[in-house]
């Protein structure tokens, strides 16, 4: 599309990307009496929207025009619609990623399309992120975002309602979130995570382009939905919270959530219940007191495995040192409470090192990660 094109609501044409997965044009839900600009998957029967221009700022009426305003006459402006489902704007003489003038990816709606990026962009300092839509036929801002929060010692991915946390993803450990109930291994999509001085941002990137996978937020949930033709719709890959024990702080501090037993809640070995009669009750929120307090360089470590890792708020990280070190590292700071590896890749690099007290933790029966809560060593037993 070049500068002196233009589409209009009258007109009833759209743009399609090359393949023919995605179409881009003006849309009015049904009921409704507002029109939207948007993309949405051309070939799936029930339409589907990856992205919406004016989610909060609806045309009232039919009257609505796109067009690409540009007077340069040595430099023509180019609006095309990507294969991916991006919609970029660029100067006629670049086709380089880098020098799009303007891309939809910058802005999502409630929608991760693959190769799209979730995060900061450090350069920018725009932070890209899901927000529901309204309902299920109004495209405006809705209540629930998934966004990813770099004031905790390390970036997590929170799904917020309100402002009320509802999930997180736990840190990133080299291969995953261990809070993301992504399946490894698949041989059609891989996950990528990037952290340094330009920008923090996952994405994830399909090795077979004729099966279709998204990330979309809905009304207190985050949905992995999949399309494999020939099939005529979407199957739900996977949805967040999982269960009772992605709830936030249903167990309390020193405390962990696990399916398996009952009650759900269950005080690390070396800890009892704050609250006996509460916990008696099968209420767990007051979580777990030390039963011996620290005594310092006498201490040990005890080994929780396919852990969700605590929350970060009080991590910090160093992704520098040998993993062999940091036990020692941990036992010469007298406010720290547990460690975990970094990066789980090639034998582990680097640590992440807690202080205080130990927040929001689950077992899961696979995956997860091992982490070592320090004891006094008349608990280690």
């Amino acid at each position: 599309m070049l500068s002196s094109e233009s589409l209009t609501i009258s007109s009833n044409r759209t743009l399609v990307s090359p393949g023919g997965v995605f179409e881009l044009g003006f849309f009015k839900p049904s009921g409704r009496s507002r029109w939207y600009l948007g993309i949405w998957y051309k070939k799936v029967p029930r339409r589907t929207y990856a992205w919406v221009a004016n989610r909060d700022n609806p045309l009232p009426n039919c009257s609505g025009t796109l067009k690409i305003s540009g007077n340069n006459l040595v430099l023509l402006v180019i609006a095309e619609l990507l294969p991916n489902g991006n919609f970029v704007m660029r100067y006629s003489n670049n086709n380089n990623s880098s020098g799009f003038l303007w891309q939809s990816f910058d802005f999502p709606t409630d929608t991760l399309l693959p190769d799209m990026k979730l995060g900061y962009d450090l350069k920018t300092g725009r932070n890209r992120f899901l927000t529901s839509w309204r309902s299920y036929d109004d495209p405006s801002s809705g209540n629930t975002t998934y966004k990813l929060d770099i004031r905790r010692g390390l970036p997590e991915f929170i799904l917020i309602n309100q402002r009320v946390e509802i999930q997180r993803s736990g840190p990133w450990n080299g291969i995953e979130f261990s809070g993301i109930p992504e399946v490894q291994g698949l041989n059609y999509m891989v996950y990528n995570y990037t952290e340094n001085n330009k920008e923090i941002a996952y994405s994830f990137h399909m090795t077979n382009q004729s099966i279709h996978s998204r990330l979309t937020v809905s009304d207190y949930t985050l949905n992995r939905f999949t399309w494999i033709p020939p099939s005529q719709g979407w199957s739900l890959f996977w949805a967040l919270p999982t269960d009772v024990c992605d709830s936030l702080y249903l167990c309390g501090s020193y405390s962990y959530c696990d399916l398996t037993t009952s009650p759900n809640c269950n005080c690390i070995r070396g800890f009892v219940p704050k609250n006996t009669q509460q916990w008696d009750l099968k209420d767990g929120s007051q979580g777990c007191v030390r039963r011996t307090r620290l005594s310092g360089s006498g201490d040990g470590f005890l080994r929780l495995n396919n852990m969700k890792l605590p929350d970060t708020k009080t991590a910090t990280v160093d992704r520098t040192i040998d993993v062999k070190k940091c036990e020692e590292r941990c036992l010469s700071d007298c406010n720290c409470t547990s460690f975990a590896i970094a990066d789980v890749r090639n034998g582990g690099l680097g640590c992440v090192f807690w202080t205080g007290e130990l927040v929001e933790i689950r077992k899961y029966a696979v995956g997860g990660q091992d982490l070592y809560v320090r004891l006094n060593a008349a608990d280690l037993g």
